[in-house]
């Protein structure tokens, strides 16, 4: 994907705050920038469609943001890049935030600047921005890792982060078999320790996005007791 076709959506109870964000980040140039006022909006709109980025507030109106964050982690794995906003500055707050695998955490008030240097720099480092005009080929399927898709036949179809940066993985080693341990380093270098049954998750959602059938892969095979490999 390029930068500005990223998907955001913003999190905030304060209406005129809530604006304020959305017209920065569309005045910075990205085009999808989505908004809700409580939990319950965000989880509407999260089980439809696919983010690259989550702005949560910490205080909603029906729970907190740090809930929120972890029930999003039960619908979407850790598959999406998380910011929290908070007018509490205390330490506690912010390294629960942290602790949760949030990518950073903004105290109110905040400069308008350091929000948009904050969103570039993790949406850059995460998916690999750099990269805009590459393309793959796996099989009938082309990953367009600008775009941030697969597209298959008349299809396309969005790269979640998680999955992103997977596939990225199994590219850079094609033909060659790489662990578990490998794989699920890559997606949770802070410790992949019991994220096994997760990486299988991510495996198939793969396999149903590049596989003609994937009850039966061609291309995104198991070794069994070794590891996984990816062919063309």
């Amino acid at each position: 994907m390029t930068l500005y076709n990223s998907k955001i959506l913003l999190v905030d109870d304060e209406a005129p705050l809530l604006k304020l964000l959305e017209d920065l980040l569309r005045n910075e140039g990205y085009q999808y920038v989505d908004t809700a006022a409580n939990s319950a909006q965000a989880m509407e709109l999260i089980q439809e469609k696919e983010y690259h980025l989550l702005i949560l507030d910490v205080m909603l109106p029906d729970g907190d943001g740090f809930h929120l964050f972890e029930k999003i982690k039960r619908v979407k794995g850790s598959s999406v890049c998380v910011v929290f906003l908070s007018a509490r500055d205390e330490d506690m707050a912010r390294l629960r935030g942290l602790g949760l695998g949030a990518d950073d955490y903004i105290t109110k008030p905040f400069l308008p600047e350091e929000l948009l240097l904050r969103v570039k720099s993790i949406l850059k480092r995460t998916y690999h921005i750099n990269e805009e005009n590459a393309v793959e080929t796996i099989g009938k399927a082309t990953v367009d890792w600008g775009a941030g898709t697969i597209n298959a036949g008349d299809e396309s179809y969005p790269l979640t982060a998680k999955e992103y940066a997977l596939l990225k993985k199994l590219c850079e080693n094609k033909g060659r078999i790489l662990s578990i341990n490998t794989l699920c380093d890559t997606l949770w270098p802070d410790g992949s320790y019991g994220y096994e049954n997760s990486l299988m998750v991510h495996i198939r959602h793969l396999r149903e996005k590049i596989e003609e059938n994937p009850s039966k892969p061609a291309h995104l095979l198991n070794i069994r007791g070794l590891g996984y490999k990816l062919k063309d």
